[in-house]
C-alpha cells in the first residue's frame, strides 16, 4: 500500500482509499467557500506523497467532458469538466471548476465580478446528476476518454487530491486566463509533464475580441456592450496555448494530440472513444445590435424630416433673412426623443467606462478610447431632452448661457473627430471599427441637429 493510500485509510477509519477519495469529493458541496490559492508544482506539495505504485490506479479512468454554450449570460463560452470513474469501487464523479457563491445576492456577485474579486471554486457531483442538469438546460454534452499512462494518471490524481483540500478549492477567476477550461488544460499538461504546452507554441488566428463577439452572438446587446466597453487588451492575437481557454477549442485541439500510451505497438491519441451524451440545438444567433440601434435613430430622423416647415427664423450668424426650415411642435418632441436616446446612451456608456477605469479590477476595461465619443456628462442632456418633449419648443438661451453650450457641443464634435482619427489611423491598439462604422456618424448627426435646432435666442443673446 502506498503512503498516499495509507494516509487516506487512516483518515477514513480503514475504509478503502477509493471510497475515501469519493467521500472527500462529495463533501465539497456542503463545504464553505475557501480563499483563492495558487497552483504549486507537485514537487512542492508537502501534504501528500507521490504514489509510485501505479497498480492502485489501474481501474481509474478520466474523461474530458465538454458542455456546449447555453442561453444564460455566464454560459456563452461553454464549459469544461473532468470525469473520474473508478471501476473498482463504482465511483463516478464529475470535477467542475465552474462553481461560484451567489448566496449574498446577484447584485453583490456582479459587484465582486466587476471589481475582479470573484472567486470560483471546484465542486464535485455524481456524473449522471450533472448530466441530468445540463440536459434540463438543453446543452449538448460531449465526452472523450483521456488516454494516460499509469504515471500520468497518478500525477493527475495527486493534483485533484490537492485541489480537494479546503484551502485549495477556490481560485481567483479570470475569464481568459484562469477558468474551468484552463484548469483542466493545465492539470493535463502537468500530468503529461509539459508535453501539451510544448505542443502549442504558435499563435492563433483570432483575437479575444473576435472570440467574444462570436460567442455572444446569441445575446446581441451583451456582445455590443462588451465590444464598446473593452479596450485594446482584447485585440491582441492569442497564442495557441491561450486560445485553449475556450472549451470547444480545447477539445478540438486535444483530439489532434497523441497520448503517452502505447497499445499494440501503436501510440494512442490523447482523446478517444468520443461520444455525444446529449445533443440539443445551439442558441440562435440574434440580430447585430449596431444596425438595430442605427435603424431606430434613422426612424426618428425620418419622423423629424416630416415635421419640418419653412418660416423666417433668425439663426446664429445668419443675417440673410431668408426663409429657413424650422420644426413644428411635434418636430421638437421628436427631436427631444432623439436627444433623449443620445444622452442616455452616451452618458450611460461613458459612466460605465469611466467607472470601470477607476474601480474595476479588470484591466481590459481601463483606458478605453471610446471615452472620446461617449461622455458621462451627457446625462445632463436628459433635462434638455425632457424639456423638448414636454414643452415642444427649443431651449431658450441668453448671452450668458449660450457660450457654455456652444463650447460643450464644439468640444464634443472635436472629441468625435479625434476618436475617428485614432481609429482610422491605428494610433491606438483598440479596434473601434464597429463604433466608427455605426455609432460615430449617428452621434455626429444627433449633436449637430441639437446644436442647430434645439436652442433659441432670448434677450438679444447668442443663438445656437
Amino acid at each position: 500500500m502506498t503512503a498516499l493510500a495509507r494516509r487516506l485509510r487512516n483518515v477514513t477509519s480503514s475504509r478503502p482509499w477509493r471510497l475515501a477519495f469519493v467521500g472527500l469529493a462529495l463533501l465539497l458541496l456542503a463545504s464553505p467557500l475557501a480563499s483563492g490559492a495558487a497552483i504549486p508544482p507537485l514537487e512542492e506539495i508537502g501534504a501528500h506523497s507521490r504514489s509510485h505504485d501505479s497498480s492502485d490506479l489501474v481501474d481509474l479512468h478520466f474523461s474530458l467532458v465538454t458542455i456546449d454554450v447555453g442561453n444564460r449570460l455566464w454560459d456563452n463560452f461553454g464549459h469544461t469538466a473532468l470525469r473520474m470513474r473508478d471501476d473498482g469501487s463504482g465511483a463516478d464523479i464529475l470535477f467542475n471548476w465552474g462553481g461560484f457563491d451567489a448566496s449574498d445576492g446577484m447584485l453583490r456577485f456582479a459587484l465582486r465580478f466587476f471589481r475582479g474579486e470573484l472567486d470560483y471554486r471546484l465542486f464535485t457531483v455524481p456524473t449522471e446528476q450533472a448530466f441530468a442538469a445540463y440536459r434540463r438546460e438543453q446543452r449538448t454534452i460531449r465526452e472523450d476518454r483521456i488516454n494516460l499512462s499509469d504515471a500520468a494518471k497518478s500525477r493527475l490524481y495527486q493534483r485533484l487530491l490537492w485541489n480537494l483540500e479546503v484551502r485549495n478549492r477556490a481560485y481567483r477567476y479570470d475569464y481568459f486566463l484562469d477558468n474551468c477550461t484552463t484548469r483542466v488544460r493545465d492539470y493535463l499538461d502537468e500530468a503529461l509533464e509539459g508535453r501539451l504546452r510544448d505542443r502549442f507554441t504558435g499563435t492563433s488566428q483570432s483575437t479575444y475580441r473576435q472570440v467574444i463577439w462570436s460567442h455572444y452572438a446569441s445575446i446581441a446587446p451583451v456582445a455590443m456592450l462588451l465590444d464598446i466597453g473593452m479596450n485594446g487588451n482584447i485585440d491582441r492575437v492569442m497564442s495557441e496555448w491561450q486560445s485553449l481557454f475556450l472549451p470547444s477549442s480545447l477539445r478540438r485541439e486535444l483530439l489532434r494530440v497523441d497520448s503517452d500510451v502505447v497499445q499494440g505497438g501503436q501510440q494512442l491519441p490523447l482523446l478517444s472513444d468520443s461520444r455525444i451524451v446529449a445533443q440539443f440545438a445551439p442558441p440562435a444567433t440574434q440580430w447585430n445590435g449596431y444596425p438595430v440601434f442605427v435603424l431606430l435613430l434613422a426612424a426618428l430622423l425620418f419622423a423629424l424630416l416630416l415635421t419640418t416647415r419653412k418660416e423666417r427664423y433668425s439663426r446664429f450668424l445668419d443675417i440673410s433673412g431668408q426663409p429657413r426650415r424650422s420644426l413644428s411642435p411635434g418636430g421638437y418632441r421628436v427631436l427631444g426623443v432623439l436627444a433623449l436616446v443620445g444622452a442616455l446612451t452616451s452618458g450611460t456608456l461613458g459612466c460605465l467606462m469611466l467607472g470601470s477605469w477607476f474601480w474595476s479590477g479588470h484591466e481590459d476595461l481601463h483606458r478605453n478610447a471610446n471615452l472620446l465619443l461617449f461622455w458621462p456628462t451627457d446625462l445632463l442632456g436628459l433635462a434638455f431632452a425632457m424639456r423638448l418633449i414636454l414643452r415642444k419648443s427649443p431651449w431658450p438661451l441668453n448671452r450668458y448661457g449660450a457660450p457654455y453650450v456652444h463650447y460643450y457641443l464644439l468640444a464634443h464634435l472635436c472629441g468625435i473627430a479625434v476618436h475617428a482619427i485614432i481609429g482610422l489611423t491605428g494610433l491606438a491598439s483598440q479596434n473601434t471599427a464597429n463604433v466608427l462604422l455605426w455609432l460615430t456618424p449617428a452621434m455626429t448627426l444627433i449633436i449637430t441637429l441639437i446644436w442647430l435646432r434645439g436652442f433659441r435666442r432670448i434677450d438679444n443673446g447668442i443663438v445656437l
